[in-house]
């Protein structure tokens, strides 16, 4: 229902195309079986596993992940995701990405349209930008799907690796 009234209310302001995400349904599927069944985030669920982060974001939530792709993470300086898997630098991989989860369900409906700061599980905040029609965080990272359901809360596919300041 949240899906079709998103896809009905973007259309209309000419937002189709910009956050036209693949069906999936509502169902049994957690955030990070959504994730890990699709090849685009397998970098970040390498980095949530090594992070040790697999059973909170298994957890009862709700929780709104903002999910960097691979291509996002392969746009990081050279050697970035190799290093930041590595133990010794656990804690700062899961500082960055817990710098990408909101407690709470934040449909992009939410964000459309707005300008705020929205609090993340790490502590900082993300600027939230959605007047021009379609969402950016912190000012160049844009979100290019959104809404992809989850049973524990939402995903939206964002194009940037999100690093806490």
């Amino acid at each position: 229902m949240h899906r079709r009234h998103f896809l009905a209310t973007a259309t209309a302001a000419g937002l189709g195309s910009a956050f036209a995400a693949p069906a999936l349904a509502m169902g049994p599927a957690d955030i990070v079986d959504i994730a890990a069944s699709n090849p685009d985030f397998s970098t970040l669920v390498t980095a949530v596993s090594t992070a040790g982060l697999v059973d909170t974001l298994k957890g009862k939530g709700p929780f709104t992940v903002f999910a960097p792709t691979n291509a996002a993470f392969a746009a990081l300086p050279h050697g970035t995701v190799e290093r930041l898997l590595r133990p010794e630098n656990r804690a700062e991989l899961t500082r960055i990405l817990t710098y990408h989860v909101l407690a709470g369900r934040y449909d992009a409906s939410l964000l459309l349209n707005n300008y705020g700061r929205l609090i993340t599980v790490e502590g900082s905040s993300i600027l939230s930008d959605g007047r021009s029609g379609s969402v950016h965080l912190n000012r160049s990272t844009r979100v290019t799907t959104a809404n992809i359901a989850a049973s524990n809360g939402l995903i939206h596919v964002i194009d940037k690796v999100l690093l806490p300041h």
